[in-house]
């Protein structure tokens, strides 16, 4: 029997165009030689290329509640996991916004709840099959109303982890800020009690224990944990 054949991404294709992830092909055996010199040369064309292929309103397609699989999504973290309080944690939002906020996990879960069954994919070639639930940061951003400039959305975490995502992205309408998984309260080690969820990038640019997320109109030096060290910033599936 012929196997099925996988869907083509445009990770695929820009991965056959030689121009996604030059970074993660040099550094992909633990070697950085040069990896901050190719990604300063690739990635603005990656992004002007992902920015083409990108849809960000078009829906990626979900799955059933049977699909699930509780125990396939593994746990990494860069230094254990933090421990929040809960009761006194509060998500920083700032940067190029008109209204900068501080909100409680109350605050968020008095807001329009979004759960979707979705894939996880994992740079290490793992996936996992997830339920997540929580708020669309398309919804935060129009609380905060980012301003004109902003194209870029930085996250931070408690564990001193740290990305950044193009602001198409992270107005995709599946793009989650979850504090359920697989309809039960987000367990700390999957990043509560907060963290980002989405079936649009890799695992490694979904950030666990999300405090701060900052809108801004330029990419930092720092980047991302993992694209610092050679990974593909866009990191799109």
């Amino acid at each position: 029997m012929q196997s099925p054949r996988r869907p083509f991404t445009r990770r695929h294709l820009l991965q056959l165009s030689g121009l996604s992830g030059a970074g993660l092909l040099l550094n992909a055996c633990g070697a950085p030689l040069y990896s901050d010199q190719v990604n300063q040369a690739f990635e603005p064309l990656n992004q002007r290329v992902e920015k083409i292929i990108l849809k960000p309103q078009s829906l990626v397609p979900e799955y059933s509640a049977s699909a699930v699989n509780p125990e396939a999504l593994l746990i990494n973290s860069i230094d254990g996991t933090p421990e929040i309080d809960p009761t006194t944690f509060q998500l920083i939002i700032d940067g190029a916004v008109n209204r900068p906020m501080q909100l409680s996990l109350a605050d968020l879960q008095s807001m329009p709840l979004t759960s979707m069954i979705i894939r996880h994919v994992c740079v290490e070639g793992w996936a996992a099959i997830v339920q997540w639930g929580g708020i669309r940061l398309q919804d935060l951003a129009a609380l905060v109303q980012p301003k004109p400039e902003a194209r870029y959305v930085y996250f931070q975490s408690a564990d001193g982890y740290y990305e950044s995502w193009d602001l198409p992205s992270a107005l995709h309408p599946q793009t989650l800020m979850a504090y359920q998984k697989n309809g039960a309260p987000l367990p700390a080690e999957n990043g509560a009690p907060l963290r980002l969820a989405s079936p649009i990038k890799l695992g490694y640019k979904q950030s666990k224990w999300v405090t701060r997320i900052s809108f801004t109109a330029d990419l930092m030096d720092r980047q991302g944990y993992w694209v610092d060290k050679g990974y593909e910033w866009f990191a799109g599936l």
